[in-house]
C-alpha cells in the first residue's frame, strides 16, 4: 500500500493552531475563522450560532467568515455534522451574524476572536 507525503498536510507549529473550515474544507490558521457551536436561536430551538469569543462549552466547528464558505456549509449540511447536531439544525443565526457584520470586516483574514 503506497503511502501519502504528509509534508503538505502538516502545518509549521510556527503558525500556531489549524482548523478546517466545514465550508471549503481548506485548512487554515485558527485566528482566521469563526468557531460555531450548538446555541438556541430567539424562539429557543436548536441552531448553529458563532462564538466569537470562542469560550463556550461543547463541541465547535470552525468557518471562515465569508458568505461563500457559510453557503457551502448550509449546502453540505456541514453544520449538523460537524456539530452532531440534529439534521434539522438551523444555521441561520451565523448567516445573520455575516450579514452584520459584513460592513465592519476588513478581510477574510482579520482576528474575530475578542481575545487574541
Amino acid at each position: 500500500m503506497a503511502r501519502r507525503s504528509t509534508a503538505q498536510a502538516r502545518p509549521d507549529p510556527s503558525e500556531g493552531p489549524v482548523r478546517t473550515c466545514i465550508g471549503c474544507r481548506e485548512r487554515a490558521a485558527k485566528r482566521e475563522l469563526v468557531r460555531v457551536t450548538t446555541g438556541s436561536d430567539p424562539v429557543g430551538r436548536p441552531a448553529a450560532v458563532p462564538d466569537l469569543d470562542a469560550t463556550a462549552p461543547g463541541r465547535g466547528a470552525h468557518l471562515h467568515p465569508t458568505t461563500r464558505c457559510y453557503d457551502l456549509a448550509v449546502r453540505r449540511k456541514a453544520f449538523a455534522r460537524a456539530l452532531r447536531a440534529p439534521a434539522g439544525l438551523d444555521a441561520a443565526p451565523v448567516g445573520e451574524w455575516l450579514t452584520s457584520s459584513a460592513q465592519t470586516r476588513e478581510g477574510p483574514t482579520r482576528n474575530w476572536s475578542s481575545s487574541s
